[in-house]
């Protein structure tokens, strides 16, 4: 059940205000008013309105001025204009600057509360979409590409490449190194980011079900299909379609699945017209297809078809310089415990590990580490035992040097330049980080 309107009426006649508030009261409304905003129009006494009932013809100021102020609000109110005989031109005038809608005096009161409801309506409406859009916003931050590292950088650039034509991609990755997330990165940057981007796991949908997502199915196709229903392809069509662990789907379907992205055609199971689609293809898989073609597990064809375009996401151990930047990644996306920074020996020992579950992994060690790390500097020792006990061999080749110095500048930036605050956030001495800021030559 919607709140009920907070209404604003501004009406220089006192007895015609006071029948209005009575009137808006009795409908559970509630109401405040006055003859006018003061002489310099302060729409902060409208704070807590959703909708104004504003007579045109005031004596000490014009009713379209007072519109003018408020539609320049940063988020207006609705305004429901009252008019007099002869001032309809007024009006429409009021409609052209924003207002919701007008009514002519004398009206029934009834027509009013109509009126007023439907412009809370759109009121509410338009909160709904403001937030909607706020959370996609922060879903989209979420979704960031977050990297620090040139082999990923190259990845990119060449996602934007294959993101302009219209051959199908295969993408490769061991599980966890963020597939999904490049795959979207491909449709946003191709020709049509506004339309669909559909997501399907091949290896999480029962084989028996996999076909009726992808392909739909009509009202008695099968036990159970009780209404038509379109597929995964029919929900994408002028977008993207994305089948992730491709590998896993059965060989049966594989032959249908080609067919499709041969032809751009398909039928629903149980459907007798043949339904035309346009969309890109991407898929992915953290197995060796050609190898699953080899022992009969995959069809050649289908391999030769989605594999037209390929790209291969690195390793997080392949990326160490990404795991300081991931780790402030996840730090700032935790917020109440964004507070908190990983101390130089932590991220230390963190680049060490071998992240078999790659950035999957090192996120929930990041959000648990947090959770659990009992100060506001998190520490070596408060990184789980088996990140500490399970470090990677050979990465003690790698250039840890240029990782310590990325964090070091990071966390130098977001202290503002200020080495106390930056020594405290990275648990160190400030002399130490003195020492560090002249070896690696960091100039702030």
């Amino acid at each position: 059940m919607s709140p009920a309107p907070h209404v604003f009426i501004i009406e220089d006649d006192r007895n015609f205000r006071d029948i209005l508030e009575n009137e808006l009261r009795d409908e559970g409304m509630a109401v405040r008013s006055a003859e006018g905003l003061g002489r310099e129009s302060d729409t902060h006494s409208l704070d807590g309105c959703d909708v104004l009932l504003l007579d045109l013809n005031l004596p000490d100021a014009s009713g379209l001025d007072i519109l003018r102020k408020v539609s320049s609000m940063s988020f207006p109110i609705e305004v429901v204009i009252m008019t007099g005989h002869g001032t309809v031109a007024s009006a429409v005038e009021a409609m052209r600057l924003g207002a919701y809608d007008f009514i002519e005096k004398p009206f029934k009161i009834e027509e009013l509360k109509a009126i007023i409801r439907k412009a809370h309506e759109k009121r509410l409406l338009r909160a709904e979409n403001v937030s909607l859009k706020a959370q996609i916003r922060m879903q989209n931050e979420s979704r960031r590409i977050v990297t620090a590292s040139p082999i990923m950088d190259e990845v990119l650039a060449n996602a934007a490449k294959l993101a302009s034509s219209p051959l199908p991609v295969l993408i490769y990755g061991e599980s966890g190194t963020g597939k999904e997330l490049i795959a979207r990165a491909i449709h946003e940057w191709g020709p049509s980011p506004e339309k669909a981007f559909i997501a399907i796991n091949c290896g999480a949908i029962p084989s028996s079900m996999l076909e009726s997502e992808l392909f739909g199915h009509e009202k008695g196709a099968f036990t159970g299909a009780v209404q038509k229903k379109p597929g995964m392809l029919e929900l994408a069509n002028e977008g993207t379609l994305f089948l992730d662990e491709i590998a896993e789907m059965p060989m049966e379907l594989q032959s249908k699945l080609l067919r499709a992205i041969e032809e751009n055609s398909f039928f629903r199971l149980g459907g007798t017209r043949e339904i035309k689609v346009s969309l890109k293809f991407l898929s992915a898989t953290n197995r060796d297809l050609q190898a699953d073609v080899a022992a009969g597990r995959f069809r050649a064809d289908l391999y030769y078809r989605i594999g037209a375009l390929s790209l291969r996401i690195p390793p997080l151990r392949e990326r160490p310089l990404d795991i300081p930047v991931l780790v402030e990644h996840f730090r700032q996306m935790d917020p109440a415990h964004k507070h908190k920074a990983f101390s130089g020996g932590a991220i230390d020992a963190l680049c060490r590990y071998g992240w078999p579950g790659n950035i999957r992994e090192l996120k929930n060690v990041v959000q648990r580490t947090l959770l659990l790390s009992p100060g506001d500097v998190v520490n070596r020792d408060d990184l789980p035992a088996d990140i500490l006990g399970g470090a990677n061999e050979e990465s003690e080749g790698l250039k840890l040097s240029d990782v310590e110095k990325t964090h070091i500048i990071k966390v130098l930036r977001e202290s503002g330049g200020h080495r106390g605050r930056a020594a405290i956030a990275l648990g160190i001495d400030p002399k130490t980080l003195y020492r560090k800021i002249i070896q690696y030559g960091i100039k702030m």
